[in-house]
């Protein structure tokens, strides 16, 4: 059998032409084998035909089993040189033919074109790089805005509570009451600021 992978072969076929010619090796042996087993059988029931014969079934046993060696012999040594023919000239792709799928290297590449390639390459590992880059900012950009959109509807849904804490108090626009609500803290604020200022100038005096 031979050793060659005849890998390019496998490729096309679906299978190594070694595992074909395995399976006809093993299939020639199994008839071989059972053609004999017939003779034999056939012989017997001969030979019970036969009266006072001196010929018994182990003795025939021995004598197929003989004729069988003989045979496997010279079977096997026919097989070899059938096996070598097919390797050879059947299931052999020769160097020269390409398959289907492998005519896009028919077309030899030059360094020039190599360097290109590379270069197309590298480029488009920039590309991609930046478009993650730029993909993670746009989440982390995304996950501010779930926070600040959380945030503001918490600030929306107070003002609707204060607007209803108004409502339920006689103040009908709630604009107006904040509007009141902010000067009125603005004039506190200066009232304090006096005050502090006072005390501080009392003090010094």
């Amino acid at each position: 059998m031979s050793v060659d992978p005849m890998t390019y072969e496998a490729q096309f076929f679906g299978f190594t032409p070694q595992t074909c010619m395995l399976r006809i090796y093993i299939a020639f042996q199994d008839y071989l084998f059972e053609v004999m087993q017939a003779v034999e059988q056939v012989i017997l029931k001969k030979l019970d035909g036969i009266p006072d014969c001196d010929i018994s079934p182990v003795q025939i046993r021995k004598c197929t089993e003989k004729f069988l060696c003989f045979m496997k012999g010279h079977f096997d040594n026919l097989f070899s040189k059938m096996e070598q023919l097919f390797l050879q000239l059947i299931l052999c792709i020769p160097s020269n033919i390409l398959l289907p799928e492998d005519k896009c290297k028919e077309t030899p590449y030059s360094e020039e074109d190599f360097q290109h390639l590379q270069k197309e390459i590298e480029q488009l590992q920039e590309k991609y790089k930046t478009e993650l880059c730029t993909k993670q900012a746009l989440l982390a950009e995304l996950e501010e805005q779930k926070i600040v959109q959380g945030k503001l509807k918490q600030t929306l849904t107070f003002f609707d509570e204060l607007q209803n804490v108004g409502r339920d108090h006689g103040t009908s626009d709630f604009r107006e009451s904040l509007v009141s609500l902010v000067q009125n803290s603005r004039k506190l604020q200066n009232i304090r600021d006096g005050v502090e200022k006072e005390s501080k100038r009392l003090k010094i005096s």
